[in-house]
């Protein structure tokens, strides 16, 4: 059984720290690209947040969250990581991560992914 499983999330002040892991299985993690999206309050599409490539040598942000959060992953451990930094109130919402290995448009466009995880809530207070 395919799985992708979040952790991490949780209430953190303004400024603040939070890393988000990504544990997979039933898969084969080292073919597979992981991207992390959130969801926000108010919007119905999922936003595109970091994307790193299979074996690790390419990885791209959103500008929102560009010199703030680092995208990660350890292929022996099949897990994925987002380490996110200065958080601000606007980086609240559920924070998925997503497997895809084709991808016909850019790393931000969710329809790509084959496999996506629960989500873990992430709340910034300010």
């Amino acid at each position: 059984e395919v799985q992708l499983v979040e952790s991490g999330g949780g209430l953190v002040q303004a400024g603040g720290s939070l890393i988000l892991s990504c544990a997979a299985s039933g898969f084969i993690f080292d073919d597979y690209a992981i991207g992390w999206f959130r969801q926000v309050p108010g919007k119905e599409e999922r936003e595109g947040v970091s994307y790193i490539s299979a074996s690790g040598d390419f990885i791209d942000s959103a500008d929102s969250v560009k010199g703030r959060f680092t995208i990660s992953r350890d292929n022996a451990k099949t897990t994925a990581y987002l380490q996110m930094n200065n958080l601000k109130p606007e980086d609240t919402g559920v924070y998925y991560c997503a497997g895809g290995r084709r991808f016909i448009g850019p790393w931000s466009a969710p329809a790509d992914y084959e496999f996506w995880g629960e989500g873990t809530q992430v709340t910034v207070s300010s």
